[in-house]
């Protein structure tokens, strides 16, 4: 039996009905067999404030770290606000890079995407997001970039319902299921090369 794959998934909003939020459900839905796809919110993480990390790190914060430590990979999906990834999501982000070369997101497999009412599919904020996790030193999946334009017409019923739209992005879910296994093919072979 092959083992179960994890994923996590973070929106980057807090809205109500979020369409990002609604695109990580749909992929949850329409993942099958052994990989399964958990979302955690983000709308209790406080600001970011060293004074308050470490041992003093908040409750919120201490369990979102343990849910990416617990996880094989992460999705990250992030609205683009005035030209870059949300404040949400970015001070998620923030919290997650500590401590320093520590991070729960280090080597970790990680694929974001991006989703806009404008045509450009909130492409600057991929890019941001992108900077943001190379910093962390993630394991950014390699694929083609993925940003969904004019997305409110292809949600439907809390859902997304644009049929290239989906697929495309079950294409970069399949590359991060496959880096996911890289990973741990490399990490069985290290392991058993070592006794």
């Amino acid at each position: 039996m092959t083992a179960s794959i994890n994923i996590l998934g973070l929106s980057g909003s807090l809205r109500q009905h979020s369409a990002h939020t609604a695109i990580l459900n749909t992929m949850a839905e329409r993942l099958s067999g052994q990989v399964r796809l958990t979302l955690h919110g983000l709308e209790s993480i406080p600001p970011y404030n060293e004074d308050h990390d470490g041992v003093h790190a908040p409750q919120a914060v201490s369990d979102l770290r343990a849910a990416v430590a617990a996880a094989d990979g992460v999705l990250i999906a992030s609205p683009e606000y005035n030209h870059g990834m949300s404040g949400v999501l970015k001070n998620a982000l923030d919290w997650l890079s500590r401590p320093h070369g520590k991070s729960v997101l280090t080597g970790r497999p990680v694929l974001g995407f991006t989703a806009s009412p404008a045509f450009t599919g909130g492409v600057r904020a991929h890019q941001q997001l992108n900077e943001t996790l190379w910093a962390i030193q993630a394991a950014v999946v390699v694929h083609p970039q993925i940003v969904i334009g004019d997305v409110y017409s292809k949600i439907e019923h809390g859902r997304l319902a644009d049929g290239a739209a989906r697929d495309f992005l079950l294409n970069g879910i399949g590359a991060l299921i496959e880096q996911i296994k890289q990973a741990a093919k490399e990490k069985v072979d290290v392991n058993g090369a070592g006794r």
